[in-house]
């Protein structure tokens, strides 16, 4: 089931939260948003339910042996050995395929390669496994003992799917103990709405220009006309992602959870470290906080350490070469920023950490699009103009220059919704001291909302799946 279908707007989601509100405990209403979480993961591949509860058993059971012995050596062995599980369980049904292909292709084995359907999500709550493991170790957070209030906190269908990956410590209190005010109520639903507007009415039709352009061979494409769909396709990746973080904050809000923001506006960025403190800040800080510090044979190594996180970001996000080299680009331009130091970043004139700054990102989505290597060569060829010399490939296309004029609004609408200027023009709002621009600020945004809300609405009616990008992850 996905989050931008009518059936889940329509029918889905109203049923939760008639059921949700129609009770007055919450013991009940956990056991409500368990049902209704496994409902929502069962829905396309039911037999994956059996995964996903033997991770909430055995991680549930393994924090509260952890707990009872996380001052003696046995707690060190019980923490390698459910971490251990959590990832062997990730490798088998994510990168095995992978594995025996490279095995393959290094040593020219002919090993079949074996056909593992991917669980949805099992990247994100693994990963949330994980830290609730290590935090328990660590005593950031008391082990839960009530299996039902564990299920709840790692099967809560609003970000089982594709994140934010949510740590048990911003939930902890909120999983035995949680208030829903109408407040709560009313911007969650705003927020659902915001985040289903950015998927379908701009990251789908992103898409289209993307798929008209990248999705066939692109040796013949233009230098321009590279260039204008790897933008596009930047944006794409933005509106989709954020947009499922948007929903799924928003939903958790609607439940009485709030989860920590997972964009903050990341082309506003100077550098490429900030755009990565801006960027999917749940898995950045996952990897920062749980893997950065780790010593590497007794010894602290902080750039080894660097680029063993940029290579098991790139590696978490799909079981490709692309992926892993797109990891170890960014952890080369963070190790380039730190060498450089911030002083001198500073002393750089702000249109040029701007440019620097787009540059990188704009050429790293374009190695994240490629899994297939020859297109991603063919890729750095067009974009520097090679292709030229090479292969004749022009500098610019009439199809390039027809999809910009027929789309310009839309890309022209996407790049100001890339700005933090709803944040100021909501503050302008919401925060004036005046009541009758409040009030006006409270009419304006709840109409606003409606209008987008037909509008997905109406979209959504022909459409018949709309898949996250970060569902595959």
């Amino acid at each position: 089931m996905v989050f931008a279908d009518l059936f889940f707007l329509y029918f889905f989601l109203p049923l939760c939260l008639i059921c949700y509100f129609a009770s007055k405990k919450l013991e009940t209403r956990n056991k409500i948003l368990i049902i209704f979480s496994l409902i929502f993961y069962a829905w396309g591949e039911p037999i994956w339910i059996i995964l996903l509860l033997f991770s909430a058993a055995f991680n549930w059971y393994m924090g509260i042996l952890i707990g009872k012995n996380s001052k003696l050596s046995s707690g060190k062995l019980l923490v390698a050995a459910s971490v251990c599980v959590d990832i062997l369980l990730l490798l088998i049904f994510k990168y095995t395929g992978f594995f025996v292909e490279t095995v393959n292709g290094v040593f020219g084995a002919a090993i079949p390669v074996p056909q593992i359907t991917l669980p949805i999500g099992i990247s994100f709550y693994t990963f949330q496994a994980i830290s609730y493991i290590l935090d328990c170790y660590w005593e950031r957070v008391k082990p839960q003992r009530n299996f039902s209030k564990f299920l709840v906190y790692l099967s809560l269908f609003p970000q089982l799917i594709a994140g934010p990956i949510v740590r048990y410590s911003v939930v902890e209190q909120e999983v035995s103990n949680r208030r829903i005010t109408a407040t709560d109520l009313s911007e969650g639903a705003l927020r659902v709405i915001m985040g289903l507007s950015k998927k379908v009415i701009i990251a789908n039709n992103l898409y289209t220009i993307v798929d008209q352009f990248f999705g066939q061979d692109i040796s013949g494409l233009s230098t321009l006309g590279t260039w204008y769909t790897v933008i596009i396709y930047s944006m794409y990746v933005y509106f989709d992602f954020s947009g499922y973080s948007d929903i799924a904050i928003g939903l958790g809000r609607m439940f009485g959870f709030h989860f920590d923001e997972n964009f903050r506006y990341p082309f506003v960025c100077k550098t490429i470290a900030e755009f990565w403190q801006r960027w999917h800040i749940s898995l950045g800080s996952f990897f920062r906080d749980y893997l950065l510090y780790v010593p590497i044979f007794g010894k602290n190594r902080k750039y080894v350490s660097l680029f063993l996180v940029w290579f098991c970001t790139g590696m978490w996000h799909g079981a490709a070469w692309n992926y892993i080299l797109w990891g170890l680009y960014f952890g080369f331009f963070i190790f380039f920023e730190q060498k450089l130091g911030k002083k001198r970043i500073k002393k750089w004139p702000v249109w040029w950490k701007h440019v620097y700054s787009k540059l990188v990102i704009i050429i790293g989505f374009g190695i994240f699009y490629f899994e297939d290597m020859g297109q991603l060569g063919q890729f750095f060829l067009n974009i520097t103009g090679i292709s030229m010399i090479t292969n004749g490939s022009p500098f610019a296309d009439p199809l390039t220059w027809t999809s910009f004029t027929n789309n310009c609004f839309l890309i022209i609408f996407a790049i100001i919704a890339c700005l933090p200027i709803l944040p100021l023009i909501k503050r302008f709002f919401l925060e004036n001291p005046s009541n009758n621009v409040y009030a006006l600020g409270k009419v304006g945004s709840t109409v606003c909302c409606g209008a987008l809300l037909v509008i997905v609405s109406i979209l959504l009616v022909d459409s018949t799946n709309n898949p996250f990008l970060y569902w595959r992850f």
